[in-house]
């Protein structure tokens, strides 16, 4: 079984904004004639689920850098919500990502989650609550058009007793701007 370090909220949130304070000043050195924000993609995903009971909603905003026609690296950040009757659920947490495109129209990639979740269930003797860090690696491929790639990923390090995901495989839809 793999063990991730949980890395902590506070450092999360230092390394994020340490990581767009250092690409906020590359791109205005004057020295430096470079396209970098004509290069920068903005996207990520949106989801909202309903069922007889429950409620899922989830938000994925992320940001790559297109370093030429063939590979784009980024970060991005993860919160899911759900509520089925009397079970509450919270995941959020940085993602980063590697796109690699062999053709324009296939996509590969590898993208890395590590996510603190946060549940909690009424039951006879009270509310249960259960909180840790479900850490995820996804490889996948998809078919790409200009915008959108849609696809399947595996994640590598599935682990059915502390994953967050019913099982290792999940479809996906992309979009960057």
């Amino acid at each position: 079984m793999y063990k991730i370090v949980p890395l902590g909220l506070k450092n999360l949130f230092l390394g994020i904004l340490f990581f767009f304070g250092c690409l906020f000043c590359f791109a205005q050195n004057p020295a430096q004639k470079s396209d970098f924000w004509n290069k920068v993609r903005l996207g990520g995903g949106i989801g909202l689920g309903f069922s007889n009971g429950g409620f899922n909603g989830s938000i994925s905003p992320s940001a790559i850098y297109q370093f030429n026609d063939y590979v784009a690296a980024g970060i991005g950040a993860n919160v899911n919500f759900y509520k089925f009757e009397d079970q509450k659920f919270w995941a959020y947490g940085p993602s980063a990502i590697v796109l690699a495109n062999p053709i324009p129209q296939i996509q590969i990639s590898g993208e890395f989650e590590q996510l603190r979740v946060n549940s909690s269930f009424r039951s006879i003797g009270g509310t249960v609550e259960n909180d840790f860090w479900s850490p995820a690696l996804f490889l996948g491929v998809g078919y790409r058009t200009q915008f959108a790639t849609v696809g399947i990923r595996y994640n590598v390090l599935y682990d059915s007793g502390e994953s967050i995901y019913l099982n290792a495989w999940t479809p996906f839809v992309r979009v960057y701007f």
